[in-house]
């Protein structure tokens, strides 16, 4: 019998109904526990969101305490909305990266739209405006049609929902590997600027207060989206399309000026966004932070279908939606506010002293779960961890087995037209990146870089990860990822100050998989300390496999770093014929895990490069005072592709007309294909006009930072002299700049089968 106090418990669950909503027999046993009763079916739904992988974290959340994550200029940590790092300017960059790779296999244009407007929720819920965002993509090679299909929606899909609010898309990166055919990643950063002191948190306090639900009407789309997300996909996965959401940039816009309307009135106690499991999430996890309780009447929910129970109802993940805690005496005001801007908005409920979330349905009551049983005291799982069998395999690969280069220059044309290393302009081009006038650096280069309107300050951003490194040293690879992440921004002349995460994973119940997770988190975590930046904000997406395949181990990393002055910004590609070139760093035979070794010899194996943090340090101080000197005009990370397609990119990348250069590659002691194409981290290209030689030169020694003198900047040809031990003789080859160019440009463009 219902009645006003108690929900109602006369349902009887079938273990195989259990089972349905992804929760196992211990699990049921330990909702039990802490409800003192078996739960009714609405109840039952709540613990299966609040409990599933996507939510609770429940594989993983042991482990991700290893990130350091406290500095000077921490504000925010994980546990909120998204992070936040003093910029100084009594200003703090909001930033956070977040996965939506389930609906986008499901349904590519929706599902990757809806990780935009997600992933802007989280920022402005913080009180920050948005200014700019970043994806990093993963998908099977183009030369299968569900793949084309895959990365045309997907970027068509983010494209509609950054364009339509106004947050530019200023860059990214995307990788092909057939791995992703089956799970495509969809990984979106987003970076929003607030006032250090006026932060907003997602809190529910003081007792009495009004609760309040304002954008979106709710309907039946995306309900069990979260424990959709934290399963595994098989062939029949494509038919879970009602569990993919819709979403309205155009609505989204007026939700994001309404909400800073809101931090500018002071009119909030707490904001959170309704994102995986809904109304659900955002009011257990309000309450579980503040040590209080919410009440709800489902009843009052602003609905846009007839008919919905309160089951559907709080497990409803539709769109722009956002759930608010008003100060005493405010909520006319938030009311008014939403009324302007044309937003539906209701009070639903009020803070309870109890710590229960009670969701009453007009005078009966429908569910009452302590809320911190769903948002803190779900299971924690320290999950068998093992490496596979096959790793040893993975790694031995006799390079003595493989021809060495012959013709550099024909490996050179297949590297810069692999869709990996080719340019991606095809895709950022649909992006408009110039909107809102920040965006200082364009996509294209090692980093983007937006300025802060009102100061002399800039941010570069950037996201990176290399999932083949990881699949062959998940530790080593992680720690390469924010290696390389770092030295992009260092090459753009910024300070990298915080890091946000996307941990892309496999099933968490095989011990290889979770093998492969704690050590990436290890490197990861090891860099972070060793380079002094600090993990604030992050998210892990396991089960991303199909018919028991997993994608490669995949970490993403975007980070964010702080530029002084304008004069500080560099980018990649030269500037003007005569300036020397310069390569920072050691070259070793480093060939295992390359684009190289995939593109030319098909393996994807081999022990990958070894990263000495301490000589990484040392490149990242010593580039930073080059150009605070204002001693550097170019500066380009090498990493992918090698030496050989660095020096072609420095050339061909400028938005205006491509250079040439002429170099000469010194004698070597290790394989040609190591020297040109290997991979070694801890090195930047750079190049110098002849006044400023003599000082770069000397600063680079007393850095204790190798280097090589590589030759000059032309006005077209790409002119390589290739030295050997005598009696050898030198290995030469002429390119055009405009032919390397056209090869790098339209790549990717005719892989599509499209106009470039």
């Amino acid at each position: 019998m219902k009645h006003d106090n108690k929900p109602s418990t006369t349902e009887s669950l079938s273990k195989a109904l259990i089972h349905q909503h992804g929760l196992s027999d211990e699990e049921y046993q330990a909702i039990l526990a802490h409800l003192g009763r078996e739960p009714n079916l609405t109840e039952l739904g709540v613990f299966s969101v609040m409990w599933s992988e996507h939510c609770s974290y429940k594989s993983s959340r042991i482990h991700l305490k290893r990130f350091p994550t406290e500095g000077p200029r921490v504000v925010q940590g994980p546990g909120e909305n998204a992070g936040a790092v003093d910029i100084g300017d009594g200003l703090a960059a909001v930033f956070k990266m977040e996965s939506h790779n389930h609906p986008s296999f499901i349904e590519p244009f929706q599902g990757a739209a809806t990780g935009v407007g997600g992933i802007l929720r989280d920022i402005f819920t913080m009180g920050a405006r948005p200014i700019a965002l970043l994806d990093s993509l993963r998908f099977g090679e183009l030369d299968h049609a569900k793949n084309r299909h895959l990365l045309q929606g997907v970027v068509s899909g983010i494209s509609f929902y950054g364009n339509c609010i106004g947050v530019p898309t200023v860059g990214g990166e995307i990788t092909f590997n057939d791995i992703y055919s089956k799970n495509p990643l969809v990984n979106v950063f987003c970076l929003g600027i607030v006032e250090k002191d006026r932060l907003l948190k997602g809190l529910a306090q003081g007792e009495g207060n009004l609760v309040l639900y304002i954008g979106a009407k709710t309907g039946r789309d995306g309900i069990h989206g979260a424990t959709m997300a934290s399963d595994s996909f098989d062939d029949a996965s494509e038919k879970k399309r009602p569990n993919v959401q819709v979403g309205d940039p155009f609505l989204e816009k007026l939700l994001l000026e309404a909400c800073l309307e809101f931090l500018e009135q002071d009119l909030l106690i707490g904001i959170q966004d309704m994102g995986a499991a809904g109304l659900t999430s955002s009011s257990c996890e309000m309450a579980a932070r503040s040590g209080t309780g919410i009440e709800l009447d489902v009843a009052l929910v602003p609905r846009r279908e007839s008919g919905m129970t309160p089951y559907e109802i709080l497990l409803s993940e539709s769109q722009e939606r956002m759930l608010l805690v008003a100060k005493p005496g405010k909520q006319d005001a938030v009311l008014a506010i939403c009324h302007k801007w044309g937003i539906d908005a209701a009070v639903v409920g009020k803070v309870t002293n109890d710590g229960l979330l009670r969701i009453k349905d007009g005078t009966q009551t429908v569910a009452e779960i302590p809320a911190k049983a769903l948002a803190e005291e779900g299971p924690r799982y320290d999950r068998p961890a093992a490496p596979p069998s096959y790793q040893d395999s993975l790694q031995s690969l006799n390079l003595d087995m493989l021809p060495d280069v012959k013709n550099p220059d024909e490996v050179l044309i297949a590297l810069l037209g692999s869709p990996t290393i080719a340019s991606k302009a095809w895709v950022f081009r649909q992006y408009d990146y110039m909107v809102g006038t920040n965006t200082v650096v364009c996509p294209g280069s090692d980093a983007a870089v937006v300025r802060l309107k009102g100061t002399q300050k800039s941010l570069a951003i950037t996201t990176d990860g290399n999932s083949r490194y990881c699949l062959l040293n998940p530790h080593m690879g992680g720690s390469l990822a924010v290696a390389e992440a770092a030295r992009n921004l260092v090459c753009s002349g910024a300070e990298p100050i915080g890091v946000t995460d996307c941990l892309n994973f496999g099933n968490p119940e095989r011990p290889d998989i979770m093998w492969q997770f704690v050590m990436a988190v290890e490197g990861i975590a090891d860099a972070c300390r060793a380079l002094n930046i600090p993990v604030v904000s992050g998210n892990v997406s396991f089960y991303n496999e199909t018919n028991g395949l997993s994608i490669y181990p995949t970490p993403i990393l975007g980070m964010v770093g702080l530029i002084d002055a304008p004069e500080h910004i560099t980018t990649q590609w030269f500037k003007q014929a005569g300036d020397h070139i310069l390569l920072l760093g050691q070259t070793n035979e480093d060939l295992g895990g390359s684009e190289y070794l995939k593109v030319i010899h098909a393996r994807e194996q081999g022990i990958i490069p070894w990263l000495d943090l301490e000589v990484e340090q040392r490149l990242h101080r010593c580039l930073l005072e080059l150009i605070r000197q204002g001693w550097i005009q170019s500066a380009h990370d090498c990493s992918e592709g090698g030496l050989l397609v660095t020096l072609a990119e420095c050339c061909i990348t400028s938005p205006l007309a491509p250079l040439g250069a002429q170099i000469t590659i010194p004698p070597h002691r290790i394989r040609l294909d190591g020297v040109l194409f290997g991979e070694s981290p801890s090195r930047a290209v750079i190049s110098v006009k002849p006044e400023h030689l003599d000082a770069v030169r000397e600063a680079i020694v007393q850095a204790g930072v190798p280097l090589t003198d590589l030759g000059r900047v032309t006005s077209s040809s790409f002119d390589v002299t290739i030295q050997q031990a005598a009696p050898v003789s030198p290995i030469c080859f002429s390119l055009p700049g405009s032919h390397l160019a056209d090869i790098w440009k339209h790549s990717l463009a005719k892989q599509l089968d499209g106009d470039e």
